[in-house]
């Protein structure tokens, strides 16, 4: 059994691979490649595909023979048809005028010639006179010959019928040698005439037959014409080839005259046109690659490289020169360099355009509540809007930035709850920064306290008038006045003391003053005269931003001028996006947002950074360009700030005792991950430098330990939780998470790690997670979990947190556990069960309940 290879076959048959696969897979053979295995049956299919072709093309070549023969044969008839008209017409003619001048030379013999006594001998030699006589004159047709010969037999006669042009016998056999036609018309026999002859031959032309016939061969048969069609071997793939390749060449060859034509009109074409000239004055921005000087000056790279290196400049193409050394080979080449001032790049992609004074109309005031931690400041913010945010945080403490707005007597106030913790400096500068009046919260038993100098520090460096709130004095200890004393040490002069700052007692717990305050703030708003142009084009700051699994990246950002819409193309940072939707914090949504209005925008492509500024562009386009310019820089900066000189590299050499600490944060939202950033980076121990080798939005991800593992870093949680695969490597690969929800726990840990003096601590231990198939809400009971534990088991009396999306929702202990109708225990893996949580009932399908035990472990 033979077995071949395809692409041993192909080169057996003088074929390419790709047409012996092609005929294969048409053929149903499946195969794969040219190394597949052809057997004795897939061949003799492929050879049976070949006769197959062969045939067809014989019955298709036999048929258009045939077809071209019918043709032939119809048109020559034709032909015949039309030129045997006039030519018996010209016989008829002439063998009348024959007979007339026969009937008269015989008339004149018989006269001339007399019966003589010798009967026989006379008639013959009349005869012979006669024909002698017939032959002098010269007979046309040669009937007196065909007269005298008349007697001969049958076989020895002419076949022709007589004789041809000028009387010549045996015309008839040479034309029959030559392939002629033996049977003509009766009407055009023995007849040598010239007219006769000239239409013989111009039958002969039109008819296209060769070898000097003067009429159409007979048709074949198609019987005949088939078979011989049949048994004629096909045309090989190469002559096809060959006579392709012909006609390529002639189809050049008449290409390549066509071109000389055009170019023998070229010149003269282009006498008539004048050169461009080239320019005497180019203006450049700053410095540029040789490329690019050289496409301005319409010059070629290779005279400006060699005018470099006469300047004695070692230059590519593709380097950058300066400004100066642009004017100088300027200078040698005669052309003018006029280099222009740089501009603002952000100014212009910010669109900074001057507004009308005519179209301003006055605007809400932004306010921004600062102070200590724990001096109530989102007690008082709660107090204004009349709801509660502190529940919802980890140990009553802000750690995000949120945005209000309150109306009192008709008019609205936007509050900016810049969290009062100092890890949160950054988040706190960033109100600020957007600020109008900044409300300093400092309770009356407590005093100035460190965050509270900062506050005021950042108030001041952002210009912003400052409105003092004594808070808690309804509580027995308060001292109102020596907050006061303390605080003129930095500058805040009560009004009754004689200072321009103001002071307001109260209590947010209590609602007193807040009337008061609010009258303050409103006062010191119209005294700074706050206007914006609603028509212009829209512009702010982004204050927060997050990624939302459901939503995507969603921002929060505070509209400064214009009017924010939906459908606006928006440039944050280094993201843009048309605006799909925008919410209020009521959760309603909008469809226009005024000057000093906070909203939640949905439709960015990315996560911005909290601060930046955020614009309108009018095209997608124009906007794509600005952020990729913008992450260019980045990059650029990025790429110059990793360079490393012989001073830095110095100063490494001598730091070579110091121990790097790596760092990854991931946080819930931006806000914190660039506060929690910072205070790391701030912890000063000796010995131990902590950097940050990642940050980033989101739950921890595998990716994030994959990068710890390859940096020997630790993993910094907050308010996020890793998913089930990033759990299962970090324990494979013994990478440390760490997991906080109040920022002081993750300082104080880090710090006290750094230095050595770690207390016994408590390590959480993961036991089970579940996950909620179905919620059933039971009046009196609240929220009932339909749970199925998908590992390890969960225990009546462990502590539970709700993880959504990667972020934990709550945190406690669970109310009740039961499988069916029966409290129990514990519920193992593979197992449903229903569960109900303290104090929480917000529970959705998709939710996933973890349970964990603290356990005590010991300091090495």
């Amino acid at each position: 059994m033979t077995k071949l290879r395809v692409y041993e076959y192909a080169k057996q048959m003088n074929m390419s691979s790709k047409e012996i696969l092609t005929i294969l897979n048409r053929l149903g053979v499946p195969v794969a490649n040219h190394m597949s295995v052809m057997d004795d049956e897939m061949i003799q299919k492929v050879e049976q595909f070949f006769e197959d072709v062969k045939r067809r093309a014989a019955e298709r070549r036999a048929q258009e023979m045939e077809k071209e023969l019918r043709e032939r044969q119809q048109k020559a008839q034709a032909e015949q048809a039309q030129s045997r008209a006039p030519a018996a017409q010209a016989n008829g003619r002439d063998r009348l005028a024959q007979g007339q001048r026969d009937a008269e030379h015989a008339s004149a013999s018989a006269q001339a010639n007399q019966p003589r006594p010798h009967r026989d001998g006379g008639r013959d030699r009349g005869g012979a006179q006669g024909r002698g006589r017939d032959r002098r004159e010269g007979a046309p047709n040669g009937s007196g010959d065909q007269r005298a010969r008349s007697d001969r037999p049958a076989g020895q006669r002419n076949p022709n019928g007589g004789h041809g042009r000028n009387g010549a016998p045996g015309q008839g056999d040479r034309n029959r040698d030559r392939g002629g036609y033996a049977g003509r018309p009766q009407g055009q026999q023995g007849h040598g005439d010239r007219a006769n002859a000239r239409g013989r031959d111009g039958q002969r032309s039109q008819s296209g037959n060769g070898g000097g016939a003067r009429f159409p061969r007979a048709p074949r048969p198609p019987q005949v014409v088939a078979a011989q069609a049949a048994q004629q071997k096909p045309v090989a793939p190469g002559s096809q080839r060959k006579e392709k390749e012909r006609k390529e060449r002639e189809g050049y060859q008449r290409h390549e005259e066509f071109n000389e034509t055009k170019l023998q009109r070229a010149p003269k074409r282009r006498a008539g046109k004048q050169e461009k000239p080239l320019p005497t004055e180019v203006t450049v921005e700053g410095p540029m690659t040789v490329g690019e000087f050289a496409k301005l000056l319409q010059r070629e790279p290779a005279e400006i490289i060699k005018r470099l290196l006469m300047l004695g400049v070692m230059a590519t193409i593709n380097q950058d020169i300066d400004t100066d050394t642009m004017e100088l080979i300027g200078s040698d080449l005669g052309v003018t360099v006029h280099v222009k001032e740089p501009v603002d790049e952000e100014a212009l992609e910010l669109l900074v355009e001057p507004d009308d004074p005519s179209q301003l109309v006055p605007r809400p005031p932004v306010v921004t509540i600062m102070g200590h931690v724990d001096h109530g400041k989102t007690t008082l913010l709660d107090a204004l809007r009349e709801s509660r945010v502190a529940a919802g945080e980890a140990g009553g403490i802000t750690q995000h930035i949120g945005a209000y707005q309150v109306e009192i007597g008709g008019r609205l106030i936007t509050f900016l709850d810049t969290p009062g913790h100092e890890a949160f400096t950054t988040m706190r500068a960033r109100g600020a920064q957007v600020t109008d009046v900044t409300i300093l919260v400092v309770a009356a038993d407590d005093g100035v306290m460190p965050q509270t100098v900062e506050a005021i520090n950042h108030a001041k460096a952002a210009n912003v008038p400052i409105i003092v709130a004594i808070n808690k004095i309804d509580k027995p200890d308060a001292n109102p006045d020596r907050v006061k004393q303390e605080l003129v040490q930095y500058g805040l002069v009560p009004e009754e003391w004689g200072g321009d700052t103001v002071f307001v007692e109260i209590s947010a717990l209590k609602r007193l003053n807040l009337d008061t305050l609010l009258e303050m703030v409103l006062l010191v708003a119209d005294m700074q005269d706050l206007k914006a142009n609603p028509n212009a084009r829209p512009r702010g700051t982004v204050i927060e931003a997050k990624l939302d699994r459901g939503r995507g990246p969603v921002a929060t950002v505070l509209v400064q001028n214009g009017t924010l819409k939906v459908g606006d193309i928006v440039i944050a940072g280094t993201t843009y996006g048309r605006v799909r939707a925008m919410v209020n914090e009521n959760g309603r949504r909008l469809k226009a947002a005024p000057p000093s209005t906070p909203v939640e925008i949905q439709g960015l492509n990315g996560v911005p950074q909290a601060g930046d500024l955020f614009v309108v562009y009018d095209d997608e386009k124009s906007a794509r360009a600005v952020v990729e310019r913008r992450l260019e820089r980045e990059r650029q900066q990025m790429q110059a700030t990793a360079r490393v000189t012989l001073d830095d590299l110095y100063r490494q050499i001598k730091e070579g005792n110091v121990a790097e600490l790596n760092v990854i944060v991931k946080a819930d939202v931006q806000g914190s991950v660039e506060a929690l950033v910072q205070s790391i980076e701030k912890i000063n121990v000796e010995g131990v430098r902590v950097r940050v080798i990642h940050k980033g939005v989101g739950a921890i991800t595998e990716s994030d330990v994959q990068l710890a593992s390859a940096s020997n870093a630790i993993i910094i949680g907050f308010h996020v939780r890793p998913d089930a695969n990033a759990r299962r490597v970090a324990e494979q690969q013994k990478i440390d998470i760490r997991l906080y929800r109040v920022i002081y726990d993750a300082i104080a840990e880090i710090e006290s790690a750094m230095k050595g003096m770690l207390a016994p601590e408590y390590k959480e231990v993961i036991v089970g997670h579940a996950e909620v198939r179905e919620t059933f809400n039971i009046s009196k009971v609240g929220t009932v979990a339909g749970c199925y534990v998908t590992d390890g088991r969960i225990p009546r009396d462990a502590d539970v947190r709700v993880v959504r999306d990667g972020v934990v929702i709550y945190e406690g202990k669970l109310s009740s556990l039961r499988r069916f109708k029966d409290d129990v225990r514990e519920v193992a893996a593979g197992y449903e069960c229903g569960m109900t949580i303290e104090k929480f009932n917000d529970i959705k399908v998709g939710d996933v309940i973890e349970a964990f035990t603290m356990e005590q472990v010991a300091r090495v």
